[in-house]
């Protein structure tokens, strides 16, 4: 069972989307379930974990809506006020009664306060994660972040932490080494996991080759039974889409045994979203309608 565990939909309509502007070229326009699934079919991908985009309940209701009409949905990663640990609380005890929800994210990287992981309310709400054994996602962490992804790491040994984008590595720039110590600082963690996927970045080569060495790293820091793999679809549509990311990916798995490989293809994101991936374990879903 391969489970892609990044991937978006939008609707621009569905919610804020601050980032999501014309300048954005390609990606301002609506992706909705029906192009994923045709994505995911092409590629020969079985399930995908929906991650938010928004820092908005409507991002996270149009997600689970979808959940219920498609079948290859295996979760949805949502946001809650983590900010505010009454809000959030009363967001998850709603969010819990869906079967899909299974982790939370807050677009930390688009926050202005630099030590938004390091509030007592923040780490309050991500106490009540951890209670609920749901996942922590944080993106782009690097460089503001990632050594209080560390902290974090350390102060609730219970959250399962994932790293997304492996913290978006610096390949090719002077603070390589830098982010290297680090992401090995937050891998001795055991409740951190490392999600590669994210890893284009404009005007570099996006290959075995070029990703060989932030792989290496990722491998050695997480092993495989801590690390995941995502396409971060429809990131990827300006730079040539779904199956061309995913299979500079596959081919680096496809280096690993095969026991090591079935992790990262969908092992370890059905170990720490806790997903139900098989056709005989998912909830029953009425028959896809479209999103």
């Amino acid at each position: 069972m391969i489970v892609d565990g990044h991937l978006h939909l939008w609707t621009l309509g569905d919610g804020a989307y601050p980032w999501l502007t014309p300048e954005a070229g390609e990606l301002y326009a609506d992706f909705d379930a029906d192009q994923a699934g045709a994505e995911l079919e092409t590629a020969g991908v079985d399930r995908a974990v929906l991650v938010q985009a928004d820092d908005t309940d409507a991002d996270t209701d149009a997600m689970l809506q979808v959940a219920d009409t498609h079948a290859w949905v295996a979760g949805v990663v949502g946001w809650v006020q983590l900010d505010d640990p009454e809000r959030a609380a009363a967001q998850l005890e709603r969010r819990l009664a869906h079967p899909a929800f299974r982790g939370v994210r807050h677009l930390v990287h688009g926050d202005p306060r630099d030590e938004f992981l390091e509030l007592p309310a923040v780490r309050r709400s991500l106490g009540l994660l951890a209670a609920h054994g749901l996942a922590y996602d944080v993106p782009n962490a690097w460089p503001r972040h990632l050594a209080q992804v560390t902290a974090l790491a350390a102060a609730l040994p219970e959250l399962a932490i994932v790293i997304d984008h492996l913290a978006k590595p610096p390949r090719g720039a002077a603070d390589f080494a830098d982010w290297r110590a680090e992401i090995e600082r937050s891998a001795a963690h055991p409740n951190t996991v490392g999600k590669v996927s994210g890893l284009r970045m404009p005007g570099t080569d996006y290959s075995v080759d070029a990703l060989r060495e932030v792989w290496d790293v990722a491998l050695t820091a997480f092993g495989p039974e801590r690390l995941l793999w995502g396409s971060d679809w429809p990131i990827t549509v300006p730079d040539g889409g779904y199956r061309p990311t995913y299979e500079v990916l596959a081919a680096l798995m496809d280096e690993l045994s095969p026991a090591e490989r079935d992790s990262v293809l969908g092992g370890t994101a059905t170990r720490v979203y806790g997903l139900a991936v098989d056709a005989a374990e998912s909830p029953e879903v009425p028959e896809e309608t479209g999103a």
